[in-house]
């Protein structure tokens, strides 16, 4: 991920909230502040390659949309051909249209919940990992964002397999072999995961996905604001979900 933004320096912005609909341009790639989150787009991928933004105690109600649509604001080289569901050969994997930011952590403002559904922030993600442990992990968020304020740090990583390019025709994308994420808790308490784009990260098998922070760093070439102790340590187990959570 040579000449990429690099997440160190994204961190100084604090809350990405303070941001509007902001388009930065680099070598191939593009910047995209949205009311709430910013995504980094891989023109060459014509997809969403990272993400970011931070939480706090939720208070928002807006209900999440169902309609998808191509970001009118960014350039059509930059992001899928098609707001349509992806639709896998038979025998294949079922994909979701997977929201890189979930709608339901941008629920505080009517803009942020819709911009979610920009294609600029949805990739081909097996349904399996997008209801599963990708799911798994928003709940924590969710859960936890009410205790203390939340970075999340994510992203795609496309490898070399190239059976499982279902969409390149129907949407103009190759499907991402891999997904990962980071969350990082005001505390400096942080976990990371790295998901195979697979039927195999169900729920119950989240931390079988968890690696090491420093991993990651090396994977996708950023780095995470966490103290050394916690970016070498691999947690044993994801966090469990407080019994009063409202995952809502």
């Amino acid at each position: 991920m040579k000449g990429k933004p690099h997440l160190f320096r994204i961190v100084i912005l604090g809350c990405l909230a303070t941001l509007t609909s902001a388009v930065f341009a680099a070598a191939n790639t593009l910047q995209v502040n949205y009311d709430g989150f910013t995504v980094w787009l891989d023109c060459t991928r014509h997809g969403a390659y990272m993400f970011a933004y931070t939480v706090g105690f939720d208070s928002g109600h807006e209900p999440r949309l169902n309609d998808f649509a191509l970001d009118p604001g960014v350039p059509a080289e930059c992001q899928p051909t098609s707001s349509k569901t992806f639709h896998s050969p038979d025998g294949a994997p079922r994909f979701d249209r997977g929201h890189q930011v979930p709608a339901n952590h941008m629920d505080g403002s009517p803009v942020s919940i819709m911009e979610t559904n920009y294609m600029t922030n949805v990739l081909p993600q097996t349904s399996t990992l997008n209801r599963g442990a990708w799911l798994a992990t928003e709940e924590i968020i969710e859960c936890y964002r009410d205790l203390q304020d939340i970075q999340v740090f994510g992203g795609a990583i496309w490898g070399n397999d190239t059976t499982n390019d279902y969409f390149v025709e129907s949407h103009g994308i190759e499907t991402p072999d891999y997904y990962w994420k980071v969350i990082v808790r005001a505390d400096g308490k942080a976990l990371g995961w790295l998901f195979p784009n697979t039927d195999q990260p169900t729920r119950k098998r989240l931390d079988k996905y968890l690696v090491k922070i420093l991993n990651l760093e090396k994977r996708t070439g950023e780095r995470f604001p966490v103290t050394p102790m916690v970016r070498k340590r691999k947690p044993l187990a994801s966090w469990p979900l407080p019994d009063d959570c409202d995952k809502g």
